[in-house]
Order: structure tokens, then C-alpha cells, then sequence
């Protein structure tokens, strides 16, 4: 008898104890959740453009349609020797099909439309990692205009798109980066609080972003070769 009574006051025991022991857990958890700071840290790295996209449109105009093709054939052909020779290989140049517009299959055509029937474009690709290059000889494109060539500018902006595609690779570092500002911003405020920063509660890495070097009002990132990336990350930590 005297053990029996001696095995449930230990088990009763034992629940008063686990009784005060877990609110006491919870509670502490629950304030500790509630001590926290959230920061945000930002890291930027500037970069350059690694792959160049430059179309060239080109174009004429006539009636009478194996002339003007023969025309469009000798333009491709001239095109083609100036970017050879400006440097870029035979794979970096993509030839694009030949479209033809006839004006008289318009029904809303302009009364001239006979004057000038056809209207024959093709684009040219340039599709290179040699973006100084590109650059380069864009700027002296003008010369091919004596050759008789006429381009399609319809289309606004620049014909040439500057692209950093190794993203992935600056990654990790922009992220470690972001991560140590974040820190120094906690406990900055932890300092002024009278607390120590603990560990990370929940962190969000943030969207990459790449943006124009020069940010001037209207920039294109695209049209730029030098580029700036940027990354804000959300971090929430623990006040102990």
C-alpha cells in the first residue's frame, strides 16, 4: 500500500512539474517570437554585357518583282562582307527571311500605292559575345547607306540588345553581401535596444534586378552595356 501511494505521488508530482514546465516553455517562445527586428539589406554590383543581339532591318521598293529581289540578294551579300570584315564569324551572323508586301492586295492603299508596288524587308541577326565589336561597328553602319542600302528604322530604339546573361554566377556573393548589410542594420538597432542579435527567423533573398550604369531619365537597360545589379533582401531576426 505505502508503495502504491508512494508511485502516484511521484507520478503527481511529476505533473505538476510537466504542468508548470510547458506553459513556461510556451510563454518563453511566444516572447521570444514576439523580440524580433526586421532589416533589409541591399548589394549592388556592377557588371558588364556579355552577349550583343543586333538586327538589322533592310528594305526596298519598286514594281517590278525579280528586280528588286535581285537588289535585296546583292544588299544580304554586302551586309554580309561588311560584318565579316568588321570581325564577327560566319555562325554569329543569322540570315532572316525575305518578306514581300504588295500594296495593291490593300484595300485601304494609298492612291501612289501603283507608283511603288512592292515593298520587300529582311533582317539580318547578329547575334555575338564580342559587344565592344558590336558597338563599334554599329556606329559606322552609315557607310553601307552609300552602298545604296536603305534600313527599316520603324522600329524605336536602338536595333542592338546588351545582355548580362551569368547571372547565377554573382549570385552568391550579392546574396552573402546583402545578407552582412542586413546583420550590421540589426544590430545597429539591437544596440540602441539594449539587445543582442540571435538567429535568423525568416529570410527572403529578394528580386534580382538589372538596371541601366548610367540612370538617366528614359535609360534603357538593354541599350547599355555597362549595367548595375541589384538585390534587396528581407531578413528577420531574433533579439535575445
Amino acid at each position: 500500500m505505502l508503495e502504491k501511494n508512494t508511485i502516484s505521488c511521484a507520478v503527481l508530482a511529476l505533473g505538476v512539474a510537466l504542468g508548470g514546465f510547458f506553459p513556461g516553455y510556451y510563454y518563453y517562445h511566444a516572447q521570444r517570437d514576439n523580440r524580433t527586428v526586421t532589416v533589409k539589406g541591399l548589394s549592388e554590383m556592377n557588371v558588364k554585357a556579355n552577349l550583343a543581339l543586333w538586327k538589322i532591318k533592310f528594305k526596298t521598293t519598286g514594281n517590278n518583282l525579280d528586280t528588286l529581289q535581285q537588289k535585296m540578294s546583292k544588299d544580304l551579300q554586302t551586309i554580309q562582307a561588311y560584318l565579316k570584315k568588321q570581325g564577327f564569324t560566319e555562325e554569329e551572323i543569322i540570315i532572316g527571311r525575305m518578306n514581300t508586301n504588295d500594296l495593291m492586295t490593300n484595300p485601304y492603299r494609298d492612291a501612289k500605292a501603283e507608283e511603288s508596288r512592292y515593298i520587300l524587308d529582311q533582317t539580318v541577326t547578329v547575334r555575338s559575345e564580342k559587344v565592344d565589336l558590336t558597338e563599334s561597328a554599329l556606329r559606322e553602319i552609315g557607310a553601307l547607306v552609300s552602298d545604296g542600302i536603305i534600313f527599316d528604322n520603324q522600329d524605336y530604339g536602338s536595333p542592338v540588345s546588351y545582355l548580362f546573361t551569368d547571372i547565377n554566377q554573382v549570385k552568391p556573393q550579392m546574396l552573402e553581401q546583402a545578407t552582412q548589410n542586413a546583420k550590421q542594420a540589426a544590430e545597429e538597432f539591437a544596440k540602441s535596444s539594449g539587445s543582442m542579435v540571435g538567429q535568423i527567423k525568416t529570410a527572403n533573398q529578394g528580386v534580382f534586378s538589372i538596371l541601366p550604369r548610367e540612370q538617366i531619365p528614359g535609360a534603357n537597360e538593354s541599350e547599355q552595356i555597362d549595367k548595375t545589379i541589384r538585390v534587396v533582401s528581407t531578413i528577420v531576426y531574433y533579439l535575445d
